[in-house]
């Protein structure tokens, strides 16, 4: 499910020093230090040795004395002080309701293809919020840009080992970078990542790639760059994603960005898929990796399983759905011959998505009683035909679907809702989209969850 920063945490220019607010606890683990010395949900965490913790990181670091002396608050003002003892790598089996307790630093860059920029007006504030926060990035893997650390956020990164980062590069050329990013800072990259080498440092490196604006010569540039620091025993550069830009019809007019287009998907695969045999044969690895939605776009299928190594970029779509392909392959090894009850179900996804998925619905369509109704969806929320499931909204369901066959039931992938709440982008609720729909709501999660459901059996 997709993550956004909460709207309880304030912004804080990358100039602005601000006191750490106090941690507040969201959840106790069952038997936990925590939970013996009785903390409970809503309790304040204010400090620990007598150190604020400014967020999660800290607060980890902190934990890992023996000796501990902390202060929390309770809900109605109390201050309670407790001393304990404890193993080092013992934690206090608490969960808080914000990683940041100092403020989110918001990114000071002006990307024409920021896609927070491309979201229609009215809805929650935290769906505008722009964080490119370094630690959010070692927390959660968000790509930030580099250009608004301070030069304590430098030194932390350095004394705290926050390694790896993750890093939206679009280009390494410093006059491209800095157009691109509308911020003179951007022409630092280069030196940057040599700071991160020097250190032994790494990061996960980003290309967004603009047909007309670093695709072509400058794309070959930066991933060869970016290789540079790719060698070695420790390499400062771990790995780099080339993505499609999304472009919505909320993006602001003469913005100067064209959509990615089949011709493009496929000229951008000509051009890396040389490079990642160049790269295998001097660093050992491809390094470099195409997102899923070029090969969709393209009209292609999606390269082998073993062509993305160990994964590194799955959470920017890159193998993740060849990933999931795989799952469903093992989760419908062993399908039984028949139901003993009929069962038709329906599964939406992103129209992209679709065809892809459509073997590993035929191998479940083949067991006797069952029916599976694959719908693929465009977004015109968004305003784009060929969208990955987790880009679709509330609204697009409630029209994509007007009509459908359904089944008796349909199952909604949870990667369209809110990581921890059910809450769609375009700021529906589930259960208010729900009602409209003419059938019951299956929420699942990954292939074993969807082939149980499937079946009318327990994953």
């Amino acid at each position: 499910m997709w993550k956004e920063p909460s709207a309880g945490v304030p912004l804080v220019d990358a100039s602005e020093v601000r006191l750490p607010q106090p941690a507040l606890v969201d959840a106790v683990e069952p038997e936990s230090i925590g939970d013996e010395l009785g903390i409970q949900p809503g309790d304040r965490l204010l400090s620990i040795n007598g150190v604020r913790p400014r967020d999660l990181i800290d607060l980890q670091f902190l934990v890992c004395a023996e000796e501990l002396t902390l202060e929390v608050q309770d809900p109605d003002g109390s201050v309670h002080v407790v001393e304990l003892e404890k193993d080092a790598d013992e934690g206090l089996g608490l969960a808080f309701s914000e990683a940041l307790f100092d403020g989110l630093k918001q990114c000071n860059n002006h990307c024409p293809f920021c896609f927070i920029d491309q979201q229609p007006p009215g809805h929650r504030r935290s769906l505008y919020l722009k964080d490119d926060d370094y630690r959010l990035s070692f927390l959660y893997g968000s790509y930030l840009t580099l250009t608004n650390l301070t030069a304590a956020d430098w030194q932390r990164i350095e004394e705290q080992r926050l390694s790896p980062l993750f890093v939206s590069v679009h280009a390494t050329d410093a006059d491209l970078r800095s157009r691109l990013l509308v911020n003179p800072r951007a022409g630092l990259l280069m030196e940057q990542l040599a700071w991160f080498q020097q250190r032994d440092l790494q990061i996960h490196a980003q290309v967004v790639v603009c047909p007309g604006l670093n695709d072509g010569p400058a794309l070959e540039r930066t991933l060869t760059d970016l290789a540079r620091f790719a060698g070695g025993e420790w390499p400062a550069v771990l790995s780099a994603a080339v993505v499609p830009v999304g472009l919505t019809r909320y993006r602001p007019d003469g913005d100067g960005l064209v959509p990615v287009d089949r011709a493009c998907a496929q000229q951008v695969i000509a051009q890396v898929e040389p490079l990642q045999q160049r790269f295998q044969a001097e660093l050992g690895s491809r390094f470099a990796w195409l997102s899923d939605e070029w090969y969709l776009m393209a009209g292609y299928s999606l390269p082998p399983r073993d062509d993305y190594e160990d994964l590194p970029q799955e959470g920017n779509g890159v193998g993740s759905i060849r990933a999931f392909l795989e799952a469903m392959d093992a989760a419908t090894d062993s399908l039984p011959a028949a139901l003993p009850q009929p069962r038709r179900v329906s599964w939406v996804v992103g129209l992209l998505v679709a065809e892809a998925l459509q073997p590993a619905v035929d191998r479940l369509n083949a067991v006797e009683g069952l029916e599976l109704l694959l719908h693929g969806l465009p977004s015109p929320y968004w305003g784009q035909d060929q969208v990955v499931t987790g880009l679709l909204t509330g609204s697009d369901l409630l029209e994509g679907l007007q009509g459908r066959d359904l089944g008796e039931e349909l199952l909604l992938p949870a990667v369209m809702l809110r990581q921890g709440e059910p809450v769609f982008l375009d700021d529906q609720r589930l259960e208010e989209v729900a009602a409209q729909l003419p059938v019951p709501v299956q929420l699942v999660g990954g292939a074993a969850e969807i082939v149980a459901a499937c079946l009318g059996t327990d994953s």
